[in-house]
């Protein structure tokens, strides 16, 4: 059984209270309902206790980064922070014993040039967030450091680089971040590249180039996770074509429950047990509610028809996108909708091929229950309901990652190829 939270943020974390949080770069605001209640019963507390709850994806990272070079001097993360999905109170009571902090580079930098450099930096404010609350955070490189920390009573804190333009090009650069700590790398993010393809962008690749084959075979080399989400469903089957090691979906949901192109279809889910990959489901409510995706998809046509209208006139155009979206709010769901893409999941690949990828502090919306990082025993709870056994659970908090984790590292450990 996993330590308890530690002292010094108990007496923070037993006020802990759902909140709201503020936009980040995902998607827009919308109306915020009540949560649902989820009453969670000593037993699924138990299940949750004992299970090693591991998140894919969190982009705290970019919202510190918002703040300038110095963030935590205006942002104590020891302090219930309510524009935010994530604090360490909210960690400690959400049970969350391993984190992939995401260090995201935004696709502008693709044209505007400093990818790499925007990478690097992101890179080293994770390293300088673990440092600054060491009693809470440690670095962790392996499956083994995951058990560890997590028996040590912190959160281990892992990195994961959202988007492959951030390498530039360049296996060294993949390299460094390795040496760095990173330990998957999402091949795209919303454009396509020239050696893979995004899910939301033009093809360029049609899958992978020589140069993205590369970037395959060199990521199993050194062990670090090959992340799918974001990329086309043509990239997804490329690199289990030649992938060695099993792959991530770091913060991805079904496509047969929302049709939406960030979700893995289940031609891509019945590969899964033949490569041991793991599909992390998302909690955003854009990605996982079937309405939601409907009122998204109107709404980007609404935007380009509003953008049309008002043309430079940038007041006006804030006023009109404003107004639409009061009047066409998104739906949020509730902890349910998320399960119901675990169930299919499982239905298709199994229960050894899923996860927990939120996404908090990149998303805007949420469902009832699963606002910010303290409410993932909400899930738990939702799990045992919906019959799944106490093993299955922990296999989907965390051991299933953990498993993928462990074959990566095998396959590293087995490579004779140099650098």
């Amino acid at each position: 059984m996993k330590r308890p939270p530690l002292a010094r943020f108990l007496s923070v974390a037993s006020a802990v209270s759902v909140s709201t949080p503020a936009i980040a770069h995902d998607t827009g605001d919308d109306a915020h309902e009540p949560a649902a209640p989820v009453n969670i019963t000593d037993h699924a507390r138990a299940v949750h206790d004992d299970s090693i709850v591991i998140d894919g994806h969190n982009d705290l990272p970019w919202q510190l980064r918002k703040l300038g070079h110095t963030p935590f001097t205006e942002r104590d993360l020891t302090q219930p922070q309510p524009d935010y999905h994530t604090d360490l109170p909210r960690l400690q009571a959400g049970g969350v014993d391993a984190q992939f902090w995401s260090a995201y580079v935004p696709v502008s930098t693709i044209e505007d040039g400093g990818a790499l450099r925007f990478g690097l930096e992101q890179i080293d404010l994770i390293h300088r967030m673990i440092a600054r609350y060491p009693e809470a955070l440690e670095l962790a490189l392996t499956a083994d450091d995951i058990e560890r920390i997590a028996a040590d009573g912190k959160v281990a804190s892992l990195i994961g680089v959202e988007g492959g333009h951030a390498i530039e090009e360049s296996l060294g650069s993949l390299r460094m971040m390795y040496d760095l700590g990173v330990r998957y790398l999402t091949l795209t993010h919303n454009d396509s590249l020239p050696w893979a393809d995004a899910a939301t962008d033009d093809p360029i690749a049609h899958g992978l180039s020589d140069f993205g084959r590369d970037v395959v075979a060199e990521m199993n080399r050194l062990g670090m996770l090959i992340d799918i989400s974001h990329v086309s469903v043509e990239t997804m089957h490329a690199v289990l074509d030649h992938t060695a090691a099993p792959v991530i979906a770091s913060h991805s949901s079904a496509y047969a429950i929302a049709a939406h192109p960030r979700n893995v279809p289940d031609d891509v889910l019945k590969r899964l047990p033949d490569n041991g990959g793991v599909i992390m489901v998302n909690f955003y409510s854009g990605f996982v509610d079937p309405d939601a995706v409907a009122t998204r998809e109107a709404r980007d046509a609404a935007m380009d028809a509003l953008r049309a209208q008002h043309g430079d006139d940038r007041e006006a155009f804030r006023a009109a996108r404003a107004a639409y979206r009061q009047a066409h709010p998104m739906p949020r769901g509730t902890v349910d909708t998320v399960v119901d893409h675990i169930d299919h999941i499982v239905k298709v690949a199994g229960i050894d091929h899923v996860g927990l990828g939120s996404d908090y502090d990149g998303v805007g919306v949420l469902p009832q229950g699963l606002e910010d990082v303290s409410t993932f025993p909400n899930l738990t709870q939702a799990l045992l309901n919906r019959g799944y056994t106490e093993d299955d659970v922990h296999q989907i908090n965390g051991g299933n990652l953990l498993r993928a984790m462990r074959e990566a590292e095998a396959v590293a450990d087995a490579s004779t190829t140099n650098p």
